[in-house]
């Protein structure tokens, strides 16, 4: 009979979860979201919800259900789609943008505030270090519950608990008025913001990696790896959760005491210095490292274990070594270079994630065709496509006049509509040739 792992090691399974989850972006977009939404914020935050947990959560419930990977959850659509999505994905998340970021943010916010100057020289010893921790927590990934999830997780969350009770205790000023895009339109606001986290792709990687783990805890039939790994799921939303709304509460309150600041870092940083005193800059930067480098490590380990197999030439450690030195490559250039690269790269893709992990999770329940998936994700893609394009500057006003008479599309959900239609034509292209 299979042994039952103990409530603690469930415990210590989610909060690995929620540490690989609980990256810089978790953390520096929810204040800015709070600021800006000010008396919005119920509405805001629950559509930051919704894409940042809800989504996520989801696509964690659709890879334990399926027992499979990004892999087989993209063979659903294609068997070209799923030699292409899938390494997007891990590209994407991985060493092209994920990764170095949580390196850059570091530097930024954990390290540059105690030197004299922000330099080339600073940036480059602090991601050194950062890295080459990164890579020895990686090599072993059988231990990282341990390390992670019993160890890092738990003084991670500590220091956002004694942050946001000071916040909530002693608030800094009373909420703002809304601004911009939240006067309005405030939960599609916090819908599109989430995709920021990127979360909701993350989670397509990060669950196979919880699954491993399970595998590794001696939990081998699949019912319990199943129950395991959703359970660890809900406990990794909860804690992002307590997150989301403590730091977006920080926010909207820190606008009579700090003023209107231009990214969600200069806000953390102003409110726990106003909090803290001189140990606030200390307490962030605790803060920011722990929840980078747990991010960091999960997303090297994930990425490794996913192209190690896929290139079976290439082994785990040569792989971690390889992603460690390109991120800690791509981290020199720059965090405004990364994001400047990687915004237009996550509005196209983020769509089609999101079809993707809400058909899988219904084909767990019903059968979906494969013309239901295809006919989706093209029709989610056309329009994800062409907004990435133009977030990226390359516009074309006949395209985008019509595309403004789509429902939704100045919310930033102007992909749901065309991609219901394609799964409905797709799911009537299958009945048609079963007829025939």
């Amino acid at each position: 009979m299979e042994r039952k792992l103990p409530f603690k090691e469930i415990i210590a399974l989610g909060f690995f979860m929620f540490a690989l989850f609980l990256g810089a972006g978790n953390i520096i977009f929810p204040p800015l979201l709070g600021q800006q939404a000010g008396e919005s914020l119920l509405p805001a935050i629950i559509g930051f919800l919704v894409t940042g947990v809800g989504l996520p959560v989801l696509a964690v419930f659709t890879i334990a259900r399926s027992g499979g990977d990004l892999n087989d959850l993209s063979n659903r659509v294609h068997p070209a789609f799923a030699k292409i999505f899938p390494v997007i994905i891990y590209l994407t998340i991985g060493p092209f943008f994920g990764i170095p970021r949580t390196g850059t943010v570091t530097y930024e916010i954990g390290v540059a505030p105690f030197l004299e100057s922000e330099s080339s020289i600073g940036l480059f010893i602090s991601t050194l270090v950062f890295f080459l921790i990164t890579y020895w927590l990686a090599l072993n990934p059988a231990k990282l519950v341990d390390r992670v999830g019993k160890v890092l997780t738990p003084l991670l969350l500590l220091l956002i608990i004694v942050i946001s009770i000071r916040g909530f205790i002693s608030p800094i000023g009373s909420i703002s008025e809304a601004a911009g895009k939240y006067r309005d339109g405030a939960f599609f606001g916090g819908f599109v913001e989430g995709y920021l986290t990127m979360d909701a792709i993350a989670a397509l990687v990060f669950g196979i990696v919880v699954i491993n783990r399970v595998h590794e805890m001696g939990i081998k039939k699949a019912s319990n790896v199943r129950s395991y790994t959703i359970k660890a799921g809900i406990i990794a939303g909860l804690g992002l959760s307590f997150v989301y709304i403590s730091l977006s509460y920080l926010g909207a309150a820190s606008v009579e005491g700090i003023g209107l600041q231009d990214n969600g870092g200069a806000i953390l940083s102003a409110v726990t210095s106003h909090l803290f005193g001189p140990f606030g800059s200390i307490l962030l930067a605790l803060v920011i490292t722990g929840a980078c480098l747990t991010t960091s490590v999960g997303l090297v380990a994930a990425c490794s274990e996913y192209l190690s197999q896929r290139f079976t030439r290439l082994s785990y450690p040569v792989v971690v070594t390889i992603l460690c030195l390109f991120s800690f490559t791509m981290a020199n250039l720059g965090l405004s270079q990364l994001i400047s690269v990687s915004i237009p790269l996550l509005i196209t893709i983020y769509p089609v994630a999101i079809v993707l992990v809400i058909l899988s999770l219904l084909h767990s329940y019903i059968l979906v065709s494969r013309p239901v998936y295809i006919g989706a994700i093209i029709g989610a893609g056309m329009v994800s496509i062409y907004d990435g394009l133009t977030t990226a500057g390359f516009k074309i006003e006949l395209v985008s006049a019509g595309f403004k008479f789509i429902p939704l599309y100045t919310n930033g959900l102007g992909w749901l509509l065309p991609s219901i239609i394609g799964g409905l034509i797709g799911l009537l292209f299958y009945y048609a040739k079963r007829l025939n």
